[in-house]
């Protein structure tokens, strides 16, 4: 069958991220996957055998997602969403789905309700329409107003098929963040989490004994980093490892590198082995966001989180709360991150006995590809 995934990434490169995994595990099933992506390009991640479409990219203006920017960050006009639209319609058409996905749509991305609602109602319009999923992570953004959970569940009735959210049920459920009514529980489908295949111990031993220090694939962290530098000048036992994200990510790596000056820290550009360093590593100090959780639960490495919360965010923070209760997390929330509460920190996470988090559901992908063939046959 022919799978067609719809994604926005605004921030950082997590949505993305997901999605490709997604992608290869439909791909290894045998069928054509179309990956439609309306974020910046993101060519560090790869999307072998699958089909790239770009469309014209946005960005957030920083946190307020409400704000649309455009590659060469100006705001997006009713023209450009426009041209969007045409050109994700146009792709739908050419590839025709037999299964479409929207990542995080309609439970986020109301600035790019429009867009969507615009691409279901078309697809669900076909003389054979596909089956049209909805791909969620664990933990969304609650809904600040009632009418909003209200609207989300409304398309969901009219247009989704099922809603595949990526939790193992028994770690966390989605009610922990999102009101889930008699109506919406029907059409939730649980598959475990989407994760990679775990990765292993890095194959020539990067990362060996170090403390790693990340920020995911988009241009924040910089307090994080600030606060580990000054930490690495008390800890000096270890060195550091700061894996910057981010377009600009070798300049602001060097301003990192020039401000630890003669401390244990080695600043360099986020690598496509990150995973793999996790293994061996002294510990991590990293924010919580969904891709970088299921890479610490994996390889189990000691972990200091400090949920992103910028602009009232807040879905970091919930599931940060529920790791913490694991041997080897600690948080730090933003507002109390400093050398002596992240060395504090750090102490501890390093002292826990291992954790083991091998009854967790980390099949995620190989699921949603059960879910989205068993509804095909039924269409």
């Amino acid at each position: 069958m022919k799978v067609m995934f719809v994604v926005t990434h605004l921030l950082g490169t997590g949505h993305l991220s997901r999605a490709l995994t997604l992608g290869r595990a439909f791909a290894g099933a045998g069928h054509r996957v179309c990956v439609v992506s309306g974020g910046m390009p993101a060519p560090q991640l790869d999307h072998a055998g699958m089909d790239l479409c770009q469309l014209p990219p946005l960005r957030s203006d920083g946190v307020d997602f409400t704000r649309l920017l455009t590659e060469g960050g100006v705001p997006a006009d009713a023209s450009f969403l426009a041209a969007r639209q045409a050109a994700l319609l146009e792709e739908f058409r050419r590839f025709c789905p037999d299964v479409l996905i929207t990542e995080l749509y309609p439970f986020g991305r109301r600035s790019l309700k429009a867009e969507f609602l615009n691409l279901v109602t078309t697809a669900k319009a076909q003389q054979a329409p596909p089956v049209v999923l909805s791909s969620i992570r664990d933990i969304l953004a609650p809904p600040s107003k009632p009418a909003k959970a209200e609207e989300a569940e409304a398309v969901v009735e009219r247009y989704f098929d099922a809603v595949l959210v990526h939790s193992d049920p028994s770690a966390t459920r989605l009610d922990v963040s999102w009101p889930v009514t008699p109506q919406l529980a029907g059409k939730l489908r649980y598959t475990g989490y989407v994760a990679p295949p775990a990765a292993g111990p890095h194959p020539v031993g990067e990362g060996k004994g170090e403390i790693i220090v990340s920020a995911g694939g988009g241009p924040v962290g910089q307090p994080i980093f600030h606060a580990a530098i000054e930490t690495a000048r008390k800890m000096t036992n270890r060195r550091w490892r700061l894996l910057v994200g981010g377009a600009d990510a070798p300049a602001r790596a060097a301003e990192l590198q020039a401000l630890a000056a003669n401390a244990p820290v080695l600043a360099e550009p986020a690598r496509p082995d990150f995973r793999a360093m996790l293994y061996q590593a002294a510990a991590s100090v990293s924010m919580c966001g969904y891709n970088t959780a299921l890479d610490l639960m994996q390889a189990g490495t000691p972990s200091v989180i400090v949920p992103f919360d910028d602009g009232k965010e807040v879905e970091q923070g919930l599931r940060a709360r529920a790791l913490s209760g694991m041997p080897g997390f600690a948080v730090v929330e933003s507002v109390d991150l400093t050398a002596e509460n992240l060395e504090r920190a750090l102490s501890k996470v390093m002292r826990d006995p291992p954790r083991d988090s091998g009854g967790l559901q980390f099949n995620g992908a190989a699921e949603s590809v059960r879910i989205a063939e068993e509804l095909e046959a039924l269409r």
